[in-house]
């Protein structure tokens, strides 16, 4: 069990780590004034590609601990992926002057409540986004590592209607902390809400009664920063709120990985969850082959699957990410355009984008994806 005089020092330690090198040094963001109180003091910056359609999609990105938003960026791949697929990308900055670690402050009551603080500064950037870049409403999605990954969380529940979708990378859930020791006792995954009380504390975040955002968690499976309880415990709080099951819908592996998606009834997926195998805190990447995003940096992992590509297919801003095949014939999984099928059968439909493909088709799928490995002919 890790002591909380071990986890304090591990945070100090972080700003010894903050980005460094080419990931920092690149800068592709624009900075984002007047875009409203900003009670929660936070900076905001943008990637708007060139030629931008209307109705584009919007991406919302949170850094973790020590980041800045140009080196998440860059080492993520964010602004590369949004130049390729025309998306335009909003990233709240935390400030030294709110938190010394550039943490953004998801335990603090102040700032995690709807209309208040740090939430309320990222929601009205988002309001002059919409405006500014003519953003569709209906595809608005957020993501974050860490304590921007909480944070994700954060926004998910005081506006779920605001979001099509999040994707919480080593992160916590929505209300479990109120201070300082509760937040480090949940991080190494010691107390909190029970299972039913997890998906009251969204419910009770705003007056929200139509449909839920889809979510999309990622962990490491060695992470000794965020307990993966956590990854259980967010699973938990958004089961109840999508009514699903506690069993997953299917599973597979992708590259390597587990991979768990959770369907409604009509076969579209509402939840999935990558548990990235000895993996430490940190964002998973993969820049090692052709047409990969993102770079290798503090925190942001080389583990050979692309949580950047994997999120924007799970949410419709791209086409396929094809599953690399083994030397042993791994069944190959397809996201995005095209969908996987479920243990019933039916087919994995991404977030405002569902593709079908027929069972008589998943052959010439598997064949694909067996090709493009160079495993068949």
């Amino acid at each position: 069990m890790r002591k909380l005089s071990d986890t304090i020092a591990r945070l100090s330690a972080m700003r010894s780590m903050a980005p460094s090198g080419p990931a920092a040094a690149r800068d592709r963001l624009t900075d984002l004034t007047n875009f409203g109180t900003n009670p929660g003091a936070l900076r905001a910056r943008t990637y708007i590609p060139a030629n931008l359609p209307d109705d584009a999609p919007l991406v919302v990105v949170l850094h973790g601990c020590t980041q800045n938003a140009a080196g998440y960026d860059t080492a993520s791949g964010w602004s590369q992926l949004a130049d390729r697929h025309g998306f335009a990308l909003l990233f709240p900055e935390q400030t030294r002057s709110n938190n010394a670690n550039l943490c953004f402050n998801w335990f603090q009551p102040e700032d995690v409540r709807r209309d208040a603080g740090e939430a309320l500064s990222v929601r009205q950037m988002i309001g002059v986004m919409i405006d500014a870049h003519a953003i569709d409403p209906a595809r608005i999605f957020v993501t974050g590592l860490s304590a921007g990954g909480a944070m994700t969380s954060v926004m998910l529940a005081t506006y779920p209607e605001l979001f099509a979708g999040g994707a919480i990378i080593a992160g916590l859930p929505y209300g479990v902390a109120s201070n300082m020791p509760q937040a480090f006792d949940r991080m190494r995954g010691h107390g909190g809400p029970g299972e039913r009380e997890l998906a009251d504390l969204v419910r009770g975040a705003s007056n929200h009664k139509g449909p839920w955002p889809t979510i999309s968690v990622w962990h490491g499976t060695a992470d000794t920063t965020v307990s993966p309880a956590n990854a259980d415990a967010i699973l938990a709080q958004w089961r109840p709120l999508h009514g699903l099951h506690r069993a997953p819908t299917w599973q597979e592996d992708v590259n390597g990985y587990p991979h768990r998606v959770w369907s409604d009834d009509a076969g579209v997926a509402r939840i999935e969850e990558y548990r990235i195998t000895g993996m430490n805190h940190g964002t998973p990447i993969a820049t090692r082959d052709e047409g990969e995003v993102g770079e290798v940096a503090p925190y942001m992992l080389e583990v050979g699957i692309s949580s950047t590509r994997h999120i924007a297919a799970f949410w419709g801003l791209t086409g396929a990410v094809v599953d690399k095949v083994d030397a042993a014939g791994r069944q190959a999984t397809a996201l995005g355009i095209l969908p996987a099928t479920n243990l019933t059968g039916e087919a994995y439909g991404t977030a405002g984008n569902r593709q079908l493909v027929a069972l008589s088709d998943v052959g010439q799928i598997i064949e694909d994806a067996l090709r493009t490995a160079g495993l068949m002919r």
